[in-house]
This record gives structure tokens, sequence and C-alpha cells, in this order.
């Protein structure tokens, strides 16, 4: 058992928990994540990636700080794509949520912020994102503050 899976199993998430994209969980099945980043994408935007093992870089400007950034373009293209609350009710719960946290830079999120910005039920995110099945490496997000 990882330290990481140690530490989740010392506390039981509530509606209040954040969680978050655990990119560790993806280690080992970068062509699994990159084949499923490539099909959250809209058709038309999914032939610039599919051919390529690394997305060419574009230049991004952080609107806080005005710095310019070298970053991914299927990052850049995935975090413009969330769309509204109507649409995400449309869209499968798991794809939703991760759709959420690659929209906002993985800014760990509660089931109840989850829930305003996906329409679903915060106790229905909370029972699949907590549950024994980690989905989409959708886990919470381990702070000084959940961990006693």
């Amino acid at each position: 058992m990882t330290e990481h899976s140690s530490r989740i199993l010392r506390f039981r998430p509530t509606i209040d928990t954040k969680f978050h994209i655990d990119y560790s969980w993806w280690e080992g099945q970068e062509a699994e994540l990159h084949a499923y980043l490539i099909s959250l994408l809209p058709e038309e935007k999914r032939d610039l990636f599919v051919d390529r093992e690394e997305a060419p870089k574009i230049d991004w400007i952080d609107p806080k700080t005005a710095e310019v950034k070298q970053i991914d373009a299927l990052q850049h293209a995935l975090q413009t794509l969330v769309g509204n609350v109507e649409e995400l009710r449309q869209t499968p719960l798991v794809d939703a949520v991760f759709r959420v946290f690659l929209a906002n830079a993985n800014t760990p999120l509660s089931p109840i912020e989850l829930e305003e910005r996906i329409g679903r039920p915060a106790r229905t995110i909370l029972r699949t994102l907590s549950g024994a099945r980690v989905y989409r490496g959708l886990r919470p997000a381990i702070t000084e503050d959940n961990e006693d």
C-alpha cells in the first residue's frame, strides 16, 4: 500500500472534503491518460492531437499575474471546454467532475462546490468519489487538515 493510499484510509470523506485529480494514479498509464484526455475534446479538435505523442506548446498568459508561460496545447484545449451546467448534467458524472478539475487547473474542490458547477447532488458526487473504486484518479486531496 502506498503512503498516499494509507493516508486516505485514515479518514472518511464528507461533503466538505476537497477532491482533485491524483495524477500519480495514472503513473504507468500515460497512453491511457492521453487517449482519455483526447476523448474529452470535441471531435473537430481531436484530430490535432491523435497522432502526436506529445502535444505542441503554446504561449499562455496567466490572467492573475500576466506572466507568459509555455503550456501544453492539449491542456489548454481541455481547460477551455468545460461547458455550462446544462451540458455537464448530460455528461457522465465522473467525466463532468474530471472536466471541472481540468478547467480549474486541478484546484481541489468539495462535492458541495462541484454540485454548483455540474448541477449534480453533492451526496451523489461524494458517494461516487469516496467509494472503494477510484475513478480516473479522482481522489481526496490530502492536506494536513484531513490527515488526523
